[in-house]
């Protein structure tokens, strides 16, 4: 399974990234693509542990049965439901996010699993620096698949 902390998942992901261009249309879901940028940077600043969303009542209950979705190689399924603390339903500037989310990426994958966050998930609970690697990876392909890059 890829993870982000692979300088050549990385890569490729960021390549992805630069295909993506302001009239980007989903495939899938309601966000426009500068709004997606903008959640996968929300979600990256979980994963960094600069952002602590409380634990959901769904995910205390089940988050830890359904793992293992996250954990194979199997693409996600469209139209999952996403953490309320990072919807992004307002405008956004497409270049702004784009950036920031390339920056953010690349920080996370250059400190490493030691620098990862020991919060627990909101949905799926206590994961490992491994597991916070894969699921970003597989966070982004998700959102950049929506965009078809």
């Amino acid at each position: 399974m890829k993870t982000i902390y692979n300088q050549l998942h990385t890569a490729e992901i960021l390549n992805r990234i630069e295909n993506l261009s302001p009239n980007s249309e989903p495939q899938w879901g309601t966000m426009n693509v500068a709004q997606m940028l903008a959640h996968c940077s929300s979600f990256q600043d979980i994963a960094m542990g600069n952002s602590f969303p409380p634990r959901d009542w769904i995910g205390k209950l089940i988050g830890r049965f359904v793992k293992p979705i996250v954990y194979n190689d199997k693409p996600a399924p469209h139209n999952m439901s996403t953490l309320p603390t990072i919807r992004i339903a307002d405008d956004r500037d497409f270049e702004t996010e784009k950036e920031r989310l390339k920056q953010k990426i690349l920080t996370f994958q250059s400190n490493g699993p030691e620098k990862c966050s020991d919060h627990p998930h909101p949905f799926f609970g206590k994961l490992t620096p491994e597991q916070w690697g894969k699921g970003i990876y597989k966070h982004l392909d998700h959102h950049l698949r929506q965009f078809g890059v």
